[in-house]
């Protein structure tokens, strides 16, 4: 009778926690998120600003929010974009980034590729592949190559 009543009141844990835990997912679905996304460009603020904005980043539009500002110790310009809208949160989060729907993948592909521009004049790829066979031993890098602009330290 007490092992019983022990499960019962485990279970009724459980229901709580997991109540509270889908209200606050439900909440914070598109939450604004003050996060910039930061990179530097080695080039001097003024060079940057007299120039148009990178069309990768132009293409984004009113969708981002953009700063240009000096980097510390005179080192370049800091470029500065976030989402007007706020970046998904929770499970939406983690459903975006499965479907390839994520709104942050699109600014951090354009913050490499404005960077690119800014510096060199042009966007540098990736060798090709060097094996043109698709093979289950290579499908890691083929996935790793066309979507590496989208992750990792700015």
């Amino acid at each position: 009778m007490k092992l019983i009543k022990v499960a019962f009141a485990g279970a009724a844990g459980v229901a709580v926690v997991g109540g509270v835990l889908a209200a606050r997912i439900r909440e914070r679905r598109m939450e604004p998120d003050p996060r910039w996304h930061v990179l530097t460009v080695y080039k001097p603020v003024d060079e940057v600003r007299a120039a148009a904005l990178p069309e990768p980043l132009a293409v984004l539009g009113d969708a981002v929010e953009v700063e240009l500002r000096a980097a510390p110790g005179e080192r370049g310009t800091e470029i500065a974009v976030r989402l007007r809208g706020g970046e998904p949160a929770g499970l939406s989060a983690i459903a975006a980034r499965v479907t390839d729907r994520d709104p942050r993948h699109a600014v951090r592909r354009a913050l490499r590729e404005a960077r690119c521009l800014i510096e060199t004049g042009e966007v540098l790829e990736p060798d090709s592949r060097p094996s043109n066979r698709r093979t289950i031993l290579n499908r890691p890098l083929a996935y790793a190559t066309s979507h590496g602009r989208e992750e990792g330290l700015l």
